[in-house]
């Protein structure tokens, strides 16, 4: 249905039909062509409707990055349901509680992640189909749903052609669950009209043209991490797949091998990266951007990445699951704007409000609100939830999405992100935006990370903690954090209490878990 309104697995399908035999995927020593790529994902689209899974039925990818989870991902789209990216790193009594939220009707799956998925489907019979790619011993694991492998999932299916589409631009594309930073993890429901208006003004921005290399090193399901196979299916450009940035060395190794252009990343891993201490033995002149997001980079972090990538324009982002992506920093701005989340994306709208849900101004501190067709349909069965966040806007019958983070505005419209507003630390009666602090003391010589929250104290009702993790070889004490707080900062966000640590606690997307540390 060529007359159709475009869906987002029609990236894939364009792409392939314009440049067959350009490489659209790499991960190791694997390469799948558009063509490739397009022949797959509708061979395990047919698979998957053959098994039952019909128009709207929810389908898990628990799956790393790899050629296998991008091909799913594209055909569960082809089969008219909706797909939900599961990281790898879920443990099996998690995935089962997945599975039941969102009552899959299918998981597409790894053999080396038996031990999770085995536990998670026993007890679990809503399952129609298992389809597991890699080695897996069926026999280790009795008591399976309906199971295929790979090879036979794909084996005698059609490949010419996807199943008859059924879906239009605003049914569910896909349902990503919130990393759980706030309390437990929600069902986010992304459609298809909203997940391609993202791509759109994201490869807008970042200027994506067929000839880029992309790294897609985030994992899949992180709404930054899938964005990257869905904006190179959009504009044809190659997407070199990673698990992790566990072994630094590995990745770099690939970045110069494959002359990455697009560099996605997070604060986590560009801390890492500004850590290594050999980097002038690797050639990284073909990266023309580097993104960020999840949080935003310290100034010293932005300085190293400059020097990292001396030819790379770098990019600071803001966004949620609820909305994807809401604002962008134009490099052009790094230098005069540094701590600035930027302006708003384009075809997107952002204001600030009060307490009393009225439009502050310049140099107010107020609650981000987003307008736009980014934003999700809400939580999947959770309305009192979705009630929360999309409320009604300034215009007749729409929603709008309340961000729940503080942030101000300047006078030429540029945003900073202040705090989460559950992060807000009251202390002898004054407002304390954990933000502030942390910019400070990350932008110390020798810190790698640090983490700002509130500690009940009986004279202050909260105390302001940092919890620092300095870099290798580095010692300080925390009398020494004190004193360039003291510098700095006003008295009453002054650090009452600091303690060192070796790591700090993060969800699967790199973002610090702070109910941990409080």
């Amino acid at each position: 249905m060529r007359n159709a309104v475009p869906l987002l697995q029609d990236y894939l399908r364009d792409t392939a039909s314009r440049i067959p035999e350009k490489v659209a995927l790499v991960h190791q020593n694997r390469r799948l062509t558009y063509r490739q790529f397009e022949q797959d994902s509708n061979a395990l689209a047919h698979a998957l409707v053959r098994a039952g899974v019909s128009r709207g039925d929810r389908v898990v990818v628990f799956a790393d990055n790899s050629l296998e989870s991008a091909i799913a991902f594209m055909a569960v789209l082809k089969a008219n349901a909706v797909v939900s990216m599961v990281n790898p790193l879920t443990k099996g009594e998690k995935l089962a509680v997945l599975l039941r939220d969102c009552r899959a009707r299918a998981l597409v799956t790894q053999g080396d992640l038996a031990a999770a998925f085995s536990l998670a489907v026993r007890d679990y019979p809503g399952l129609a189909t298992l389809i597991v790619a890699g080695d897996f011993d069926v026999s280790r694991h009795p008591g399976l749903p309906p199971l295929q492998t790979w090879q036979s999932a794909l084996a005698g299916q059609p490949t010419d052609h996807a199943p008859p589409r059924k879906n239009i631009d605003i049914d569910l594309a896909s349902i990503i669950y919130t990393s759980g930073t706030t309390g437990d993890p929600k069902g986010v429901m992304l459609t298809h009209r909203g997940m391609m208006t993202v791509a759109t003004s994201v490869a807008a921005y970042l200027e994506n043209v067929e000839d880029d290399v992309i790294l897609g090193l985030l994992p899949f399901a992180f709404t930054y991490g899938i964005y990257q196979l869905i904006t190179a299916c959009l504009v044809g450009a190659r997407l070199v797949l990673e698990r992790s940035f566990s072994y630094p060395a590995q990745v770099l190794g690939t970045v110069v091998a494959e002359g990455i252009t697009g560099f996605p990343g997070v604060p986590t891993i560009f801390a890492i990266l500004s850590s290594i201490k050999n980097l002038d033995q690797y050639d990284f002149s073909t990266v023309r951007y580097v993104t960020n997001a999840a949080a935003a980079l310290s100034t010293k972090h932005i300085e190293a990445l400059k020097q990292i990538f001396p030819r790379a324009q770098i990019f600071s982002m803001y966004g949620q699951t609820e909305c994807a992506r809401a604002t962008y920093l134009p490099p052009q701005d790094v230098e005069r704007k540094p701590s600035s989340i930027g302006i708003a994306i384009p075809n997107t709208e952002l204001w600030l409000v009060d307490e009393h849900d009225r439009k502050v101004g310049p140099g107010e501190v107020g609650q981000l609100i987003v307008r736009g067709a980014t934003l999700m349909r809400g939580y999947w069965e959770k309305p009192e939830e979705t009630a929360k966040k999309l409320r009604p806007g300034p215009l007749p019958g729409e929603v709008v999405l309340y961000t729940g983070d503080c942030c101000r505005m300047d006078e030429e419209g540029y945003f900073y992100f202040v705090s989460r507003m559950d992060d807000i630390i009251k202390s002898a009666g004054e407002k304390v935006a954990p933000k502030e602090v942390e910019h400070v003391i990350v932008n110390l010589p020798g810190v790698k990370e640090a983490a700002v929250v509130g500690v009940p104290d009986a004279i202050l009702g909260q105390a302001v903690k940092a919890f620092v993790v300095l870099e290798e070889g580095i010692s300080m004490t925390e009398r020494q954090v004190v004193h360039e707080c003291q510098k700095k900062l006003e008295n009453f966000m002054v650090p009452k209490f600091v303690e060192f640590k070796t790591e700090l606690p993060k969800t699967m997307t790199g973002k610090i878990k702070k109910t941990e540390l409080a």
